[in-house]
């Protein structure tokens, strides 16, 4: 999967910025196709991964160290503000506020749902 980092347009709109890349489209597309401008729901989520050829795996996964990562997922973090949704494929970070990064934002707790192609 190759990933062009999105930055959030808003700081409300990082599940957004996470499917866009994911899906390789725009924030303004993932919005009109959610119909939500705002905060992102896991249901959403889902929804726009499978609407973009994607599968989420059903279940979160807690996670304390990036070696516990699969190869492509979107994760759901406990930031010092919010609850934040980010991305990792590949070893690199894809954070719609904090950017490209080599490890997790700061984060209390740290979840993710592998990504995978569909492959119908």
């Amino acid at each position: 999967m190759e990933i062009t980092y999105i930055h959030e347009p808003t700081d409300l709109q990082c599940g957004q910025a996470v499917l866009a890349m994911l899906a390789g489209t725009t924030v303004d597309e993932i919005i009109t196709f959610l119909d939500n401008e705002r905060e992102t729901t896991l249901k959403e989520m889902k929804k726009a991964a499978a609407h973009y050829g994607l599968v989420m795996s059903p279940h979160r996964i807690e996670v304390r160290d990036r070696a516990e990562l699969p190869e492509t997922c979107i994760l759901s973090l406990e930031t010092p503000r919010c609850w934040h949704w980010s991305l990792y494929c590949r070893g690199v970070f894809y954070d719609p506020e904090h950017g490209v990064m080599d490890n997790f934002p700061e984060a209390n707790r740290k979840y993710y749902w592998e990504i995978k192609r569909n492959e119908r």
